[in-house]
């Protein structure tokens, strides 16, 4: 089929040619020239229509085959299921426990993630806090000091002033 194809565009493509050729000397085409390239033309016309026909049966006989084959795959694919039922009837069950074991594992993965966050979020926050009220047992312990320096300051003043109220001064 493929050779008489080949011989068939062998053919066209010479008619061209022959064509093309007496057009190349003379530059003006014979009635008997039109009536070639017009024939050639039909001829090549006829061959693409020819050869679209078949592509389309072809495709058509494709589709019908895949059609078949789908069904095929469905009706298979139902006789698996039931042979697997067969063999273990706690089978289906299993497998629902199991995909929802996984579905809690890909919950508890970001809640445990966040988890540890937030654990170390707590701990930067509690060591914080812990260094601010060091700094503000420091800074009581400082103050404590102050206002007992400043007390004992002013009671010594006050003694001063005391005992220089308490000696005469003669002018």
């Amino acid at each position: 089929m493929q050779n008489q194809k080949s011989i068939e565009t062998q053919q066209s493509v010479m008619q061209t040619r022959q064509i093309s050729g007496s057009l190349s000397f003379t530059g003006i085409m014979t009635k008997e020239e039109e009536e070639m390239s017009k024939s050639a033309l039909l001829t090549f016309r006829a061959k693409e229509e020819e050869i679209e026909k078949k592509k389309m049966e072809v495709k058509e006989r494709v589709q019908a085959q895949l059609g078949r084959i789908e069904q095929e795959t469905r009706r298979l694919a139902t006789i698996r299921e039931e042979l697997d039922a067969l063999s273990d009837p706690m089978r289906k069950e299993v497998s629902l426990v199991r995909k929802k074991v996984d579905s809690v594992n890909k919950e508890l993965k970001p809640l445990g993630q966040t988890c540890q966050k937030k654990e170390r979020e707590y701990k930067e926050a509690l060591e914080a806090f812990e260094e601010k009220n060091k700094e503000k047992v420091q800074l009581i312990t400082r103050l404590m000091e102050l206002v007992s320096e400043s007390e004992k300051t002013r009671m010594k003043k006050l003694e001063e002033l005391s005992k220089n109220l308490e000696t005469p001064r003669i002018a």
